[in-house]
């Protein structure tokens, strides 16, 4: 696949990850909205903002004034950049929150279709917060987003789904791509060391790594035989560990091998906070 193509892909995935929260969210009881999500103060209807919020600034659109001061919630200015999509839509009925989601996500679409863009790295305008993003990340991670805010949704309202699609597909991949980084800088274990993943059920995943002579940990073409630690679990147990909504002891996941690595392995797998 062309970067071009890469590019184009990318947003075939987005507006069908949109097209799938915008259908939960309207098949949602009105009490739905009101029920607390895995992510700290956010219930549905918070998490439901902060996408529209989101794709409405993707859209160019201008968003209503509002000031969170840090503190507890936002305790960053990025965070506090978070907060402020549905702090300023606490008003706001359901109906419009999904309307402008839909109406924003579809102005998006029809930009992106007619004037698609071709550079990787080239800078797209705007971006989430004036953050430095090129087109690359941009458009992969607003998959992951709204993937796993989709999947938030329906933890919450207990209503599971949505594991078998291409966005389901493109986070787990972005995840397990990042395994590297997880054993050889944050757990930063003895030269040798391999860890091996896997994920069951409908889009399974098998990883593993080994950590050099000098400490960075490189993706290997098979799980060894004999890792030093293998971790195993499921699609919805990943994505929960790695997206930070659990902690390693909430999640069942199967540690065969050093007991202590896997722990720490596991209590560093929290890469989209």
């Amino acid at each position: 696949m062309s970067p071009e193509q890469r590019l184009r892909w990318y947003v075939d995935v987005w507006e069908v990850a949109v097209a799938d929260v915008l259908a939960l969210l309207r098949g949602l009881d009105p009490a739905d909205w009101q029920r607390p999500t895995d992510l700290p103060g956010w219930d549905v209807r918070a998490v439901a903002a902060h996408l529209s919020h989101i794709e409405s600034v993707l859209a160019g659109v201008s968003q209503p004034a509002v000031d969170v001061p840090l503190g507890p919630r936002a305790t960053t200015v990025p965070r506090a950049y978070t907060e402020a999509g549905p702090a300023a839509r606490a008003a706001w009925s359901a109906h419009a929150i999904v309307e402008e989601l839909a109406t924003s996500a579809a102005g998006r679409v029809a930009r992106l279709r007619s004037d698609p863009p071709t550079d990787p790295a080239g800078r797209p305008e705007p971006t989430p917060g004036g953050i430095a993003w090129d087109w690359q990340t941009l458009l992969s991670n607003r998959v992951v987003d709204l993937w796993m805010h989709e999947q938030d949704i329906r933890r919450a309202v207990g209503r599971p789904g949505g594991l078998d699609g291409p966005a389901a597909a493109h986070t787990l991949g972005v995840f397990a791509g990042g395994l590297g980084y997880v054993v050889g800088k944050r757990v930063a274990p003895p030269a040798g060391t391999t860890v091996a993943l896997e994920v069951t059920g409908p889009q399974p995943v098998r990883a593993a790594v080994e950590v050099g002579p000098e400490g960075r940990a490189v993706r290997l073409p098979d799980p060894p035989a004999h890792p030093t630690v293998r971790l195993v679990t499921d699609v919805e147990g990943y994505v929960v560990l790695c997206g930070g909504r659990r902690p390693p002891e909430a999640v069942a996941v199967e540690v065969d091998g050093d007991p202590d690595l896997g722990r720490r392995v596991l209590a560093a797998l929290a890469v989209t906070p």
